[in-house]
């Protein structure tokens, strides 16, 4: 890739400069972009302008095929580009605020990647973001253990996922959850010790995964402070993400944000 790369102040993610995502790209820099998302979870594409949501579905379809969510806004530029904002009048409004979470963790098959892109800046509202390698590495032996004899219940009850499982592509250990939409947890999922979880055992797990989290000033937790012309590339199933509180703010305080996101389809149920 003829670019400059610069590896993000945390440990999960680059910056790549020097590419110019509204141009034509070849089939060796996508299959390299595609490399690097599985390698670095996180490529943070700079100085690209405001892309088309035309062009962010072209960049989306090189990862496979997207799956829309069901929220829809009428000032969306293209009918697969999710629009969020701070202003209800503009998008979507509180989109990422109920948990730290990958996207579609509520489905059988989770999105593979998530792709963004800013196109009104705010003063302040950073996406946060959480590599599950650390996190899981970052764990006591006794907490990992735990963990690994823990399904997720979905709020609908149709849907159970291991917490950790493998990544089907890179085969590291990853998470599948959101903290905000688990209804409940199982033990030994599958087994005769099988056993679900009580509302009261199961926010004490929720506080626990989001402690593992932030614990020691969020010491794992990137925080992307957006710049005009950020476009971000993310492996979903590597990476939790929230959005900062701030991200909320009011128009009269921050300034209009607005954010494009596109989700790739999953094509693979987690395992262990």
């Amino acid at each position: 890739m003829a670019s400059s790369i610069a590896h993000t102040p945390a440990k999960i993610g680059i910056e790549v400069r020097g590419v110019d995502l509204k141009s034509e790209q070849s089939k060796d820099i996508i299959e390299k972009i595609k490399s690097d998302v599985h390698k670095h979870r996180l490529v943070i594409f700079k100085d690209q302008g405001q892309i088309s949501g035309a062009r962010h579905v072209q960049i989306s379809e090189w990862f496979g095929d997207i799956e829309s969510t069901f929220y829809k806004h009428p000032k969306s530029p293209h009918p697969d580009v999710f629009r969020v904002s701070n202003d209800e009048r503009e998008g979507c409004r509180n989109v990422g605020r109920t948990g730290w979470h990958i996207d579609g963790s509520f489905m059988m098959e989770p999105f593979n990647y998530a792709i963004y892109h800013m196109v009104s800046i705010p003063k302040t509202g950073a996406t946060a973001f959480i590599g599950f390698e650390e996190l899981l590495n970052s764990l006591s032996p006794e907490r990992r253990a735990s963990w690994e004899r823990l399904w997720m219940v979905g709020n609908s009850r149709d849907v159970v996922h291991p917490l950790i499982y493998s990544h089907p592509v890179t085969r590291k250990p990853v998470l599948c959850f959101h903290l905000g939409m688990i209804g409940c947890f199982i033990w030994n999922y599958g087994s005769k010790h099988q056993r679900v979880t009580d509302r009261k055992e199961t926010i004490k797990i929720l506080q626990e995964i989001h402690g593992e989290i932030v614990k020691e000033d969020e010491k794992l937790v990137y925080k992307h402070n957006w710049e005009p012309g950020d476009f971000i590339i993310s492996d979903n199933r590597a990476v939790g993400h929230e959005a900062t509180p701030e991200t909320q703010f009011p128009v009269s305080d921050v300034g209009l944000r607005v954010l494009h996101r596109t989700t790739l389809a999953g094509t693979s149920k987690p395992k262990k």
